[in-house]
């Protein structure tokens, strides 16, 4: 029978191999999607993270149209952040195709400039799938644009339903599930949690 530490051993060789075989330094492409909680947030954490380590931020968001949420009440007061609030509102609030196309592109103007300014380490685009998926975006146009960012620059894109060709460029694909959900009981959405 094989100890714990043999099995440990055995484990660390394999994990000391993938480290050492990844030498490549790079900006990377990350598409957290799935229709669970947390991409988002998931991609705030990576803000925090990027910030301790001196990186300059852009946060675009493409949906949201509040201004009251915990997080950006947080990122907006740290050095380093840039946050532009692109959205006009989730779509079966506004309810106006032309006005949600005419946000997102905006949108994408204040992302472009980020994605062509190698002073920026990490770029989030939170819901920004929803473009694709609403044709405010062309794909192909944005995947170009996402290809040809500056070297060391990091890119978060989140959101529902990511297109099969946006997961493909990515380097890093989280497809994030709903096993339940509080709002599906009744519970409304709670700040500190939700927003």
């Amino acid at each position: 029978m094989i100890s714990h530490e043999q099995r440990m051993q055995k484990k660390k060789a394999v994990i000391d191999s993938h480290i050492a075989a990844a030498q490549e330094e790079r900006g990377v492409l990350v598409v957290n999607t799935g229709t669970g909680k947390g991409k988002s947030s998931a991609a705030f954490g990576v803000v925090a993270r990027a910030l301790g380590h001196g990186l300059q931020v852009g946060v675009v968001q493409f949906v949201k149209g509040r201004s009251d949420t915990g997080e950006e009440a947080f990122f907006r007061r740290q050095p380093g952040v840039t946050w532009h609030v692109g959205g006009e509102g989730f779509t079966w609030e506004t309810q106006d195709k032309e006005r949600d196309a005419q946000a997102a592109q905006a949108a994408w103007a204040v992302a472009c400039r980020h994605l062509g300014d190698p002073q920026i380490g990490l770029v989030v685009l939170d819901e920004m799938t929803y473009a694709f998926k609403y044709g405010w975006l062309d794909l192909d146009m944005v995947i170009a644009k996402l290809l040809s960012r500056p070297h060391m620059q990091h890119v978060i894109v989140t959101g529902r339903a990511a297109p099969p060709a946006l997961r493909d460029v990515a380097d890093t694909v989280s497809d994030i599930g709903m096993e339940k959900h509080a709002f599906q009981a009744g519970i409304k959405a709670m700040p500190g949690l939700e927003f």
